[in-house]
Order: C-alpha cells, then sequence, then structure tokens
C-alpha cells in the first residue's frame, strides 16, 4: 500500500531540517601548527613595536586608564542635571589634579631626599667600621673585609635609593604630552557611552568585551586605591612614630607601590629600611622591615587579593607575568599599569570573539563555569520543493 502524501510530505520536510541544522564541519586553510606558529610570530612583532614606541605608549595608555577610572563621574554628573560642558570640565579637572599632585609629590620627595642624604655620610663610613670590628671579632680577615667593602660605598646606596624614586617619577616626566592625551580623551568620553551602544547593536560581543574590560579596571583601581591609601597612612604614622626620616615620603611610596602586583610591597619596602639604617643603625632597620612585613602582609596579601580577585580574576601566574611582561615592554609605568593592560589585551584577544572566549578558563583563579558551546553559523538553505499531492502544492 503506497504512502499517503501527507506522510512522504512530512518525510521530506524532517530530512531538509535535519540536514539544515547539522553544522558544516569547519575547515582550516592551514595546518593548526602552522596557524600557532604565525600567531607566536605575530606576537613577537607586536611587543617588538611596543618596546620601539614605549616612550609615547606609556603616557597613552596611562592616560587611557586615568579615563576609565574617572569616566563614571561625568555620567554621575549628567544623571544630577548638570550640563554636558560641565561634566566634561569637572571630570578633566579631577583627573588633572589627580596627576599634577603625584607629579609634583614625587618631585617634592626627590629633592628632599638629595638635600638629605649628604648628611649621612658620616654615619654610613661608622656602620662600615663598625661592620669592620663584627667580622674580625668572627675570625674574618680585615683585608678581606676591606675587598668586599670596597665595591659598596655611600654613593652607590645613595643612588639606589634615588633611583627607586626617579624610576617612578620618570613614570610622569612627559608630563605635558600625558595631560594633553587626557584631555583629548576626556573630551572623547563624553560621547563615548553613544558609540558603544552602536557598536553594540551591530557587535553585541565587542561591546561586552570593552565593558568588562572598563569595569575589571575600575574595580581594579578603586581597590587598589581603598587599599593602598591605608597601607600608605598605617605605614607613614609607624615610620613617624619610629623617628625615620620622611615618612610622609616613604608613605606616599607605599601607595604608590601598591598598584604593582606580587613586588610592590618590597620596592616600597627598601628605600626606608636603608634610610632607617643610616638613621638608627641595624636594630631600626630591622623594626622597620618586621613593622612593614606586619602591615602589609595582613592588608596586601591575606585581605586585597580577596577584592583584587573578585575584581579581575586573573590566576596569580598571569599576575606576575604581566608584571614582568609590561615592565619589560614599556618600563616603570607598565609595572603601575600591570593589571589594566593585561585586561585589556584579553578583551582584544579573547573576550572579543565567542570562538576564543573559552580561553579565559586557563587564566581565572577559581573554577569557571561550563561555558556554552557556541552553535556554528547556519548556511541559508533554499525552501524544499512541495511535493505533488500535498497542500502546499496545491
Amino acid at each position: 500500500m503506497p504512502d499517503r502524501p501527507d506522510q512522504h510530505h512530512a518525510v521530506v520536510t524532517s530530512s531538509t531540517e535535519a540536514t539544515a541544522a547539522a553544522p558544516p564541519t569547519p575547515r582550516w586553510p592551514l595546518p593548526r601548527g602552522l596557524i600557532v606558529l604565525l600567531a607566536l610570530a605575530a606576537m613577537v612583532v607586536v611587543i617588538a613595536g611596543l618596546r620601539a614606541f614605549a616612550d609615547i605608549l606609556g603616557p597613552v595608555f596611562l592616560a587611557l586608564m586615568l579615563t576609565v577610572a574617572v569616566h563614571p563621574l561625568m555620567g554621575r554628573l549628567r544623571r544630577a542635571g548638570a550640563p554636558g560642558w560641565l561634566a566634561v570640565t569637572v571630570t578633566l579637572l579631577t583627573v588633572f589634579a589627580i596627576v599634577l599632585g603625584l607629579a609634583a609629590s614625587l618631585a617634592l620627595s626627590v629633592a628632599q631626599l638629595a638635600t638629605l642624604l649628604p648628611t649621612y655620610q658620616d654615619r654610613f663610613e661608622g656602620l662600615v667600621q663598625d661592620l669592620v670590628a663584627w667580622l674580625n671579632g668572627l675570625g674574618v680577615g680585615t683585608e678581606q673585609v676591606r675587598t668586599a667593602l670596597d665595591q659598596v660605598d655611600f654613593g652607590a646606596l645613595a643612588g639606589l635609593l634615588a633611583g627607586l624614586l626617579l624610576g617612578l617619577a620618570g613614570a610622569f616626566s612627559n608630563l605635558v604630552f600625558i595631560l594633553a592625551v587626557l584631555l583629548f580623551m576626556g573630551l572623547d568620553a563624553a560621547s563615548f557611552p553613544a558609540r558603544m551602544r552602536a557598536v553594540g547593536g551591530a557587535r553585541p560581543d565587542v561591546a561586552v568585551a570593552f565593558s568588562s574590560f572598563a569595569n575589571g579596571t575600575r574595580s581594579y583601581l578603586l581597590v587598589s586605591t581603598v587599599f593602598g591609601l591605608i597601607v600608605a597612612v598605617l605605614d607613614g604614622v609607624a615610620l613617624w612614630w619610629m623617628g625615620v626620616p620622611l615618612a610622609v615620603l616613604w608613605g606616599l611610596l607605599a601607595f604608590i607601590t601598591n598598584y604593582i602586583p606580587n613586588i610592590g610591597f618590597i620596592i616600597g619596602l627598601v628605600p626606608p629600611a636603608l634610610l632607617a639604617l643610616l638613621e638608627g643603625g641595624p636594630r631600626l632597620m630591622l623594626l622597620v622591615i618586621v613593622v612593614y612585613v606586619v602591615i602589609n602582609f595582613i592588608i596586601q596579601t591575606v585581605i586585597q587579593p580577596k577584592f583584587v580577585g573578585d575584581a579581575v580574576d586573573m590566576s596569580l601566574t598571569l599576575t606576575f607575568l604581566s608584571l614582568v611582561i609590561w615592565a619589560w615592554i614599556i618600563g616603570p609605568l607598565g609595572a603601575l599599569l600591570a593589571i589594566p593592560l593585561t585586561l585589556l589585551t584579553k578583551a582584544l584577544l579573547l573576550d572579543i570573539d565567542p570562538h576564543t572566549r573559552w580561553m579565559t578558563s586557563l587564566v581565572t583563579m577559581g573554577a569557571p563555569e561550563t561555558p556554552v558551546p557556541v552553535p556554528p553559523p547556519r548556511r541559508a538553505s533554499p525552501d524544499p520543493e512541495p511535493v505533488k499531492g500535498s497542500p502546499s502544492a496545491g
């Protein structure tokens, strides 16, 4: 008995839908190993280009991060009823005040340190004599001690103290260029939300990636700023109580180095510890080290990483490697902006494409949720021809 026309039509339709729903097998034009090698070669070329233009890119990246950080202020002013020009002006003045305040504080601190260090020349020589006498008591020959200590002089110690501050102050050396970039970025930021809405309509993945970068950067900067202020106040008060000179300077240094992941605490500890050695001898230096370790271990190692992890969700290995790589590429500014720059790179290379977003699971701290597979694009298939005798053929 032949099949009824409606049954035959259902079979043809279901087979056609199954064929249309079957995802096409992706075909790579090149072997995957060769694609990986080409990607690595392109990365080397990009890094070489970034290093070649580090003097320009460093201030640009700093201006970008500051603009992202203060942009919510503009939105709040607009929602409060302020006109656009006033919101932009207040935001620009705020970010200018931040940059000029940090630059002036570092410049003044370097000048104070340069004035103070020559007064410790005699104390340094006295410490060297005490060290020689102590080593002689342990049976170490005077000639051997002199040979070793001749390589360490007061000029090298003073250079180490000043060099750390000059390295941070060098981040603001091209101050006019930074302020100019901030001005233009601040003006463009007024229309940026409308641009992102337009982008989101055509390319929602791109809008989500940039929004994730902006939110992560603001959260990280907010957390680092709050905890940096706490550490700076506690360290500064402790140093002032112990009688270490320039306690305000070392508090400022602790605040700035809090933005440097992993090793910022050590960088902020070295100058006050060395100055404490010159001021009060080894006992005062050890006291400074103990106080710094206690304060910074509790705040920066126990409490702060929890909030930073919630803000950026980056693995510890990636955090450390980002510090090393960005500091090598663009210098001291790279160390200060390592986390935001890594978030920007992640947004541009991984988050922007649904087919590469699964790689973020490899660089996060915790166990991520199972990602939802991205369905491949479906090819448009022509409508099946109606079967003779079916209702559609009538």
